[in-house]
């Protein structure tokens, strides 16, 4: 586990992990980060400080992977419809998306 050893979570770690290890894994980073803030209100060590900045990047490493996943599950699921929902259109520019043919 990367909170065992104090260091940052790894994207491509995290990438092997279910959804519900990575939920497990946010809410326990979330209860770390409130004792760490806690310890900075009442003057802990400051070994403990520099670690909010750990915790709290970690927190969003894991929040991308599972936004990531979850996209890439609607990619897959939308893969065959003949409509898709905007944010999973390709984006390009306005002037290149009003050149696309309708069948694109």
């Amino acid at each position: 586990e990367a909170k065992m050893t104090g260091g940052r979570v790894r994207a491509h770690e995290l990438k092997k992990k279910s959804k519900e290890e990575l939920l497990k894994q946010l809410s326990d980073l979330r209860k770390e980060l409130s004792t760490l803030r806690v310890a900075r209100v009442t003057g802990g060590a400051s070994s403990k400080l520099s670690k909010i900045h750990v915790v709290r990047k970690s927190i969003a490493t894991v929040l991308t992977v599972i936004n990531q996943e979850q996209k890439h599950q609607l990619r897959i699921f939308f893969k065959d419809h003949k409509y898709k929902p905007l944010d999973l259109r390709q984006k390009k520019t306005r002037a290149i998306r009003r050149r696309l043919k309708p069948s694109e």
